[in-house]
């Protein structure tokens, strides 16, 4: 820590600091559905999917998840295709791979309890500082700092930290200031009340400092400087890939999807046949090419596209034209390759993108 925020540190009145924070959140939290009990399974789906999600977003995919795993034991004893599945439209899917193998082992080696150690928990599969922390302090009242983005942009203003946020080593620097200024007799709360005030108050953009219960204490609001910080150095520009798909329906009725590889981005999600776009041929002749290589069947395609699809990643983009068609004759699937019914695709996990194409499809066709 370096001498300067050690000196804020010191010059804080940090029990005046906890003492309006604490009685803010207490008086104006939100009534979301994992604050209903403190269970630690729970408390880490939560935490699990509220990274890079918002709130409101959440709160559905969070109830229909514990509808249907209702306990550590359910969700460890679930197969993949229906993990997948629930997870469908929260994107990031690595999350809930991790969190389903972490859950197996909380099963097999912790006899189905999460562990309430800091050296146990980090030792599970996607349990990093932050959910670490957030576990243990929510579910078993442990003092360990939980420090995420909101986190980090409400103590950058706090503490007049000018540290650039977006490189992973200034982490620990928030993290030493926040086991310098925890609650330790309520650290679930002042963990959650950090989090709360970056959501309402120490917004983004343009904080509402009129409205915040330790102004007095935030020394960029004494010094003007709340919109400078924190200090974020901007992400490098993200990749575009013109892709082509097509939806495919047989003689009998059936559609043709594949499934994802098993590593790499979507793993093991499931898309109807899709290839990058060629840059000499027309859409429709590079589609037919690459189907004619992977369908050993008959292909017609509609003349033209009947949607495009945008979708934006965190690193990457995707437009997607969408041709409608055909298959004829008898078909070998592939290995990766299935032919199902209408009904029976709907039970497979698909991404957004896809998702969107198959709902646009169907009202096309009148389905």
């Amino acid at each position: 820590m370096n001498e300067q925020l050690q000196n804020n540190l010191n010059d804080m009145a940090i029990e005046k600091f906890q003492k309006d924070l604490l009685n803010w959140f207490i008086r104006e939290q939100r009534d979301l559905p994992w604050r209903k009990d403190s269970d630690p399974y729970k408390v880490w789906v939560s935490e699990i999917m509220l990274q890079q999600t918002r709130v409101d977003t959440v709160i559905p995919y969070y109830e229909r998840f514990l509808k249907k795993f209702p306990t550590i034991e359910a969700f460890a004893d679930a197969d993949d295709e229906s993990v997948l599945k629930i997870w469908e439209g929260l994107g990031y899917y690595s999350r809930v791979r991790n969190l389903h193998s972490a859950v197996k082992e909380v099963v097999t080696q912790y006899d189905g309890k999460v562990p309430n150690t800091l050296k146990e928990i980090s030792k599970l599969k996607g349990v990093g500082p932050y959910t670490a922390g957030a576990i243990l302090s929510i579910a078993y009242g442990v003092p360990e700092p939980a420090v995420d983005g909101n986190v980090m942009r409400v103590l950058s203003r706090i503490l007049l930290i000018y540290e650039d946020i977006a490189k992973p080593s200034t982490r620990k620097i928030f993290e030493e200031a926040v086991r310098e200024i925890i609650n330790r007799d309520h650290p679930s709360y002042f963990n959650q009340a950090l989090m709360e005030l970056g959501a309402l108050i120490c917004t983004p953009t343009s904080p509402s400092c009129l409205l915040c219960p330790v102004r007095e204490h935030c020394l960029a609001f004494s010094a003007g400087v709340e919109k400078d910080l924190p200090v974020k150095t901007r992400k490098k520009s993200t990749k575009h890939v013109d892709l082509l798909a097509a939806v495919l329906k047989t003689d009998k009725g059936k559609f043709l999807i594949r499934k994802r590889s098993s590593k790499g981005l979507l793993a093991n999600l499931w898309e109807f046949p899709t290839v990058e776009d060629g840059e000499f041929m027309q859409m429709r002749t590079a589609l037919a090419k690459y189907l004619e290589e992977e369908v050993d069947a008959g292909v017609l395609l509609e003349t033209g596209t009947f949607t495009k699809v945008d979708h934006v990643f965190s690193h990457l983009t995707w437009s997607i034209n969408v041709f409608a068609g055909s298959i004829s004759g008898d078909i070998e699937v592939r290995e990766n390759y299935l032919l199902v019914t209408k009904e029976e695709l709907e039970e497979y996990a698909f991404p957004v993108s896809h998702q969107t194409i198959w709902k646009t499809y169907k009202k096309k066709v009148k389905l």
